[in-house]
């Protein structure tokens, strides 16, 4: 990490830079920065205890759960920054079920997902990706309201 930290730090400046307070573009650079550490769960509480001096888990737990910023433009900047590296020659539509035992995560219900081939309990999310013949990235992505919760029920792809 210590060799493309700065590479890193001006990143995030800009990515993160619509930001309107100081606090939000840093510590969306620490948890950017974590993000890219080895470790298992990328929760706060161990995302905290692997950054040292950076892992004030109060602070960091703030940015991620209640600090008001848009996504969109964060998106935004990441896909005018990544299409002229990768030259993007088709955009991907692709949908993925994460796998949950409990229903503490969000939008977690009992649903179909080609990850398992079942309905099971699961997350589902889609993203969007910039591909070309030897990369892609996404750009943009989000996490599926359960059927449950807009009143329908989850069913397979028929």
């Amino acid at each position: 990490m210590a060799a493309v930290r700065c590479d890193l730090e001006d990143f995030a400046a800009e990515v993160f830079e619509p930001f309107a307070r100081a606090d939000q573009r840093r510590w969306g650079a620490v948890y950017l920065r974590e993000l890219l550490l080895d470790g298992g769960r990328k929760s706060v509480e161990p995302m905290a205890a692997r950054l040292g001096e950076d892992g004030n888990r109060q602070a960091l737990a703030h940015f991620v759960t209640s600090s008001p910023w848009n996504p969109v433009h964060v998106r935004a900047r990441l896909a005018w920054r990544i299409q002229p590296v990768i030259r993007p020659t088709a955009l991907i539509v692709d949908d993925t079920g994460f796998l949950k035992d409990g229903g503490a995560s969000a939008c977690v219900s009992r649903q179909y997902t080609g990850t398992a081939g079942k309905v099971t309990n699961c997350q589902a999310g889609v993203s969007l990706h910039l591909a070309s013949d030897n990369t892609s990235t996404a750009v943009n992505w989000r996490l599926l309201q359960p059927q449950q919760a807009r009143g329908g029920a989850a069913s397979p792809p028929g």
